[in-house]
């Protein structure tokens, strides 16, 4: 269609470090002619370097034939100066995060670039409102946060400023697609839309060991083995660096002047002062000196027992489905938990890997007003299907034996509001819920960024429906109940969709 707005043809990527020479390496292959600076000439080198090199990577694999990388490495270009990047369409910048050397890069790229030339910021945490303001125009500042590695990560979130116009967003969203990414829209904010929906991951974790509900290693293995997760919150904070996690939460406390649901916690504080800054400096919360830091996950225990179960819900039917009889011990199920032989447990249903991409790839487009939120919601119950129980929390020997006679994994935690995986994943649900509330950005979005952007096995919306919207607002609400504190406040948009 003739109306149909065009990628950019020619992009300039300002930066050349991990984040610069992936993007570089994405430009060049979607066709652009690629013109790549940084003001460091060892790293210009490197960096170009690493962008041909990633190319001849994809070529060993298959991913694109050895011409097709001769080809696009034959568009990148190294150039000495900003000036080079005159007859750009796109100018993406990968620069530190250091919000003064930004703006008078904009300021510097507004006098050398074209009057239709969009700009587009790779930050992850900072404004972009506030580094358009160093641009003439700031109506063609956009942002566009690709995930690290670039090259592999299979998302683009495009950020509007609040005086973004739709013509640039609109080129950085062909742009992003050429590059062969699931391209979402977010408004301008404290980490954007994934960052943000991700915030209780960690932080929720990090407050349960505080309260020393469960250890490291539990809390890490609940939501591997019960929430289908790759790694768990203390894992992956290691690898991002416990250091980098503590300031990106500084961050956000600090943007969003004090929002109690995004507090720091004094365990990340307590670990950075000691130097424990994850596997980047041999130790974090876990110890990479030896071969591995934790051993494998074990397979499941053989089935050999029965129960009888009583309650309805997710959690019972899943329950009878391994334990059809009437005989053995009498599980009680109440929501998301219960109890056995007078013990809590507590438990959630966990999506099996792969029915992510298909709830992304059938999920309607949604409003993204709060008004319309059960409308949104709704929409989706359909892709969902029958979650599966993989592991229960127990307080106690009489679950474990109990449930492990099912067939399930088991993790012993302290008796709490709601247990680990549940706090986790409803809390998760409920920021979400803020995020399409406050018009961040649509479900369909929100649940594409989360299973794209996060790894996620599910979309947090999806999810929700998995779990039953009546138990997520009860989970929620067990919450307000135990603490009182703003932190647990339910998302109206939520509390809408649940009535």
């Amino acid at each position: 269609m003739s109306g149909e707005t065009q990628p950019a043809r020619i992009i300039g990527v300002l930066g050349a470090g991990t984040m610069g020479a992936g993007i570089a390496q994405l430009a060049c292959r979607a066709g652009a002619r690629t013109l790549l600076h940084d003001p460091i000439p060892e790293a210009l080198e490197r960096g170009a370097g690493k962008a041909r090199g990633g190319l001849e990577k994809e070529a060993a694999k298959g991913r694109i034939t050895p011409e097709e990388a001769q080809a696009a490495a034959a568009r990148l270009e190294v150039v000495a100066g900003l000036e080079a990047f005159a007859p750009c369409d796109l100018v993406i910048e990968a620069a530190p995060e250091l919000p003064e050397l930004k703006r008078e890069l904009y300021e510097r790229l507004s006098e050398i670039v074209g009057g239709e030339c969009v700009l587009a910021t790779n930050t992850s945490s900072l404004p972009v409102t506030g580094i358009a303001a160093g641009a003439t125009h700031p109506e063609r500042v956009v942002g566009m946060h690709f995930f690290n590695p670039a090259p592999l990560m299979a998302l683009v979130e495009v950020i509007a400023g609040l005086r973004s116009s739709e013509s640039a967003l609109a080129v950085a969203d062909a742009t992003g697609r050429a590059m062969g990414k699931t391209v979402i829209r977010a408004s301008d904010g404290p980490g954007f839309l994934v960052n943000r929906c991700n915030r209780p991951f960690g932080l929720e974790a990090l407050r349960l060991l505080g309260e020393r509900i469960a250890g490291i290693e539990t809390i890490d293995r609940i939501v591997r083995l019960g929430g289908g997760f790759r790694m768990g919150p203390f894992e992956l904070s290691d690898l991002v660096g416990v250091d980098t996690g503590f300031d990106v939460a500084r961050s956000f406390y600090e943007l969003s002047f004090g929002e109690p649901r995004w507090r720091p916690s004094p365990i990340q504080a307590q670990r950075v002062a000691a130097g424990l800054h994850g596997r980047k400096t041999g130790r974090g919360y876990y110890d990479y000196s030896g071969d591995s830091h934790r051993p494998p996950d074990p397979d499941p225990p053989p089935r050999d027992g029965d129960a009888l179960v009583r309650g309805s819900g997710p959690i019972a039917e899943a329950l009878r489905e391994l334990a059809p009889g009437d005989s053995g011990p009498e599980i009680v199920v109440e929501g998301l938990g219960g109890t056995v032989a007078g013990e809590p447990f507590y438990a959630l249903p966990s999506p099996a890997r792969g029915g992510a991409q298909e709830t992304v790839a059938r999920a309607s487009h949604v409003a993204r007003a709060s008004h319309v939120a059960q409308r949104s919601l709704v929409a989706q119950t359909s892709l969902v299907g029958r979650a599966p129980l993989t592991l229960v929390e127990v307080t106690g020997e009489a679950g474990e034996q109990a449930f492990e006679g099912l067939g399930l994994h088991t993790a012993r935690v302290q008796p709490s509001a709601v247990g680990v995986l549940p706090r986790i994943v409803c809390q998760v649900i409920n920021e979400c819920a803020f995020a399409l509330g406050e018009g961040v950005g649509s479900a369909q979005d929100i649940d594409a960024g989360m299973t794209l952007g996060m790894n996620y096995p599910y979309g947090p919306f999806a999810w929700a429906h998995a779990i039953g919207l009546e138990h997520v607002t009860a989970t929620l609400n067990a919450l307000w109940q135990e603490y009182r504190e703003e932190r647990y406040r339910m998302a109206p948009a939520l509390r809408g969709a649940a009535l």
